[in-house]
């Protein structure tokens, strides 16, 4: 058998069955994924102390209020564009918000504590949603504190600069 041989013979016994298990495999996961980008439909994020959270941001509605540095509260409407939207679902994809538990806390405490800053950020598909409630105090698994606190910073620096582009700054 000549080295050429050799080589087709390689590629038809090892890579082609290979690639035909890969496909065979995969395809299955990536069609029944349940957050599929094409699927989005709104984005809600929260953030505030106590039970209830002044400050909220709905992408359905572009509805957008918080409290500003002299505790007044600004109501306004920001909406998100296309590319931001792709934007926050590929990076929650690949920080694996879809992994994160449902209560990001330390353990035993209270989650609407009128003393920690808590944050909630809701994304919602058309077959399924994910909601993340992370307390900014976290201290038990730091990499998860971090990726939850990248996530968070994403989400309010996309929503800002928004606002940026609406109210001209």
């Amino acid at each position: 058998m000549t080295n050429k041989g050799k080589k087709i013979f390689l590629a038809l016994t090892i890579a082609v069955p290979f690639i035909i298990y890969c496909v065979i495999y995969y395809t299955p996961m990536i069609k029944n994924a349940p957050f599929k980008s094409s699927e989005f439909v709104s984005l809600q994020y929260r953030w505030g102390v106590g039970a209830k959270l002044d400050n909220f941001y709905d992408s359905a509605t572009g509805n957008y209020q918080y409290l500003d540095e002299r505790d007044s509260l600004i109501k306004t409407n920001v909406k998100l564009r296309s590319n931001d939207i792709i934007y926050l679902h590929s990076k929650a994809n690949e920080l694996g918000l879809w992994n994160f538990p449902e209560v990001i806390a330390n353990q035993d405490e209270d989650v609407r504590s009128g003393r920690i800053l808590r944050y909630e950020i809701q994304f919602n598909y058309k077959r399924k949603s994910k909601k993340v409630i992370f307390m900014s105090d976290y201290n038990e698994i730091p990499k998860l504190r971090d990726v939850a606190f990248q996530m968070q910073k994403l989400v309010a620096q996309s929503i800002n600069d928004a606002e940026e582009r609406y109210s001209g700054k």
